[in-house]
């Protein structure tokens, strides 16, 4: 059939299998032109289909010739939509890490459960023997814990509302948002979503199946952001949640002698995950709109490539509060100063002067392989 993109919201409901591909590929090609590094040679990367996961997967295969083990949780088509852009994102690695003589399979089910834990640590024992690096990049809206209760997270404010500007991205028109205040209960949920417990449970998990390496470095992804968003995101319901991630961190790594934990803060970027966040993709626009035009921008892959080749080759490079910085270039005082001055002067009227509203759609449709150089959309494709 010819796909065409479907956008509901802040999500496209079709993927391009033939523009997933090339976006891998063009992923995979970015990293093999960076001089490679020693590094980890048999890695786990939890929640690799799509986003940082993926770039991870590609940074870490292409960039140190590590065998990979993903986990992802995506649906195959039916014959009548297609599947999800992770599914063909994940085909496309497996059979460009093949090529080069990589190990590269993948696990597809949901990462908080017991089954799919058990299933990796199967699948380590009979391919990999141990792992020497765990890539936590999990990103979900719910969880159903072990014991069987089901906990949904929520993006708002702590302690009181908040309102600000925000891009409606349906029209490309500068609105106010009006977000609530989470309950005591939404925010103690979304801990438990998008907090560290599962990251220490798998660790626990692989630890005590056997199957950790002498010595493995973990990392887990975070974002701080500028005063801007502080509200809805470094100091609202999902910073609460990453406040708990860096706590489990530090427990990560008191707890297992053998294990080195750290946490990477990168910078902001179109993503499934930050397109469904008010106020940020304004921001994101804004601030894509001043990296660009001073050159150091970056995509998925490109921070990824710069964390894994360059921040953690040998001993990692870390701030005093032992994160890594991959939001560097966009915290620079004259990138946020630009930033914020954009921020009190734009409206529906200017916003496509002063943001990059045409950057921030083609990183949107490119997730879903769409508007990738060098595709023929009006061709018939295999969605199967």
């Amino acid at each position: 059939m010819v796909v065409e993109p479907r956008v509901k919201d802040y999500i496209c409901t079709t993927a391009h299998p033939v523009g997933c591909a090339e976006n891998v590929k063009n992923q995979i090609k970015y990293v093999k032109a960076q001089p490679k590094v020693e590094g980890p040679k048999k890695v786990l990367v939890i929640g690799a289909s799509t986003g940082y996961g993926l770039a991870s997967r590609i940074a870490v295969a292409f960039g140190y010739d590590a065998d990979t083990l993903g986990v992802m949780f995506e649906k195959e088509s039916n014959g009548r939509r297609t599947a999800t852009a992770g599914f063909y994102n994940t085909r496309a690695f497996e059979e460009e890490a093949k090529k080069d003589g990589l190990y590269a399979k993948s696990i597809n089910g949901d990462a908080f459960s017991l089954e799919i834990k058990q299933q990796v640590i199967d699948t380590i024992k009979a391919d990999l023997g141990t792992v020497d690096m765990v890539i936590y990049s999990l990103a979900a809206p719910r969880r159903v814990t072990p014991d069987g209760h089901k906990y949904s997270s929520v993006l708002k404010t702590v302690g009181e509302e908040y309102s600000n500007k925000t891009l409606v991205l349906k029209d490309n028109t500068v609105t106010m948002a009006h977000i609530p205040a989470a309950t005591e209960e939404e925010i103690e949920n979304t801990i438990k979503v998008m907090g560290g417990e599962d990251w220490i449970d798998w660790m626990q998990a692989l630890s005590d199946a056997g199957v950790l390496a002498e010595h493995v470095t973990t990392v887990a992804y975070s974002y701080i952001g500028p005063k801007i968003t502080f509200p809805i995101y470094a100091e609202g319901s999902i910073g609460m949640a990453k406040k708990d991630l860096y706590r489990s961190s530090d427990i990560i790594n008191e707890k297992f002698a053998n294990v080195t934990s750290y946490i990477a803060i990168n910078k902001a970027l179109v993503t499934q995950s930050s397109a469904a966040i008010p106020v940020v993709p304004l921001y994101i626009t804004l601030l894509y709109k001043q990296m660009k035009a001073k050159g150091v921008h970056e995509g998925c892959i490109e921070q990824m490539a710069r964390l894994f080749l360059d921040k953690m080759a040998g001993e990692a490079e870390t701030d005093e509060n032992g994160f890594i910085r991959m939001d560097d270039w966009e915290m620079a005082d004259d990138i946020q100063e630009a930033v914020a001055k954009n921020w009190d002067a734009v409206t529906s009227e200017n916003v496509k002067e002063l943001a990059d509203i045409d950057g921030y759609w083609d990183e949107f449709y490119n997730m879903f392989g769409f508007k990738i150089d060098g595709v023929d959309y009006s061709a018939d494709v295999d969605i199967m």
